[in-house]
């Protein structure tokens, strides 16, 4: 399965972003309220200068305690963001997640934000395969 397949089974493709001058606190808010685990950092809102997690702030707050939150998102952010294509595989996608401990990809296509990703629209996406292939030979076995 491709990721394109993955964002569009996903339906809503808009990425959720914060600006670069946002702090940590607002940061939270967002992903307290979106339900989510992780926001872009970008200027634009097309362009990533960075990816923030709830992680990242977790860890912040083990190592500072409250005062962070009052501190500029940019001073958190993984500012070297991994990225995929829309044309890229679960398996290798999957794989660099791993190896990289990170649960979320932006899907960049030209520079431009398209899409992003979680380990486990990855790993549904990969368990939707394992089973069509499942049935597809139990259905050959069976003469189906």
């Amino acid at each position: 399965m491709l990721v394109q397949q993955i964002l569009a089974s996903k339906g809503d493709q808009n990425v959720i972003t914060v600006a670069p001058g946002s702090t940590v606190q607002e940061v939270a808010e967002l992903l307290s309220s979106k339900r989510i685990g992780a926001v872009i950092v970008s200027a634009d809102g097309k362009t990533a200068k960075g990816i923030v997690s709830e992680r990242d702030i977790v860890r912040e707050l083990g190592k500072r305690g409250s005062a962070c939150l009052g501190d500029k998102v940019e001073s958190l952010m993984t500012a070297k963001i991994v990225s995929c294509t829309r044309a890229e595989g679960t398996d290798a996608v999957l794989g660099r997640m791993t190896d990289g401990r990170f649960r979320h990809m932006p899907v960049i296509e030209e520079g431009q934000m398209v899409g992003l990703i979680s380990i486990g629209d990855v790993v549904k996406a990969r368990l939707m395969e394992l089973a069509a292939e499942k049935d597809a030979l139990e259905g050959m076995i069976k003469g189906f």
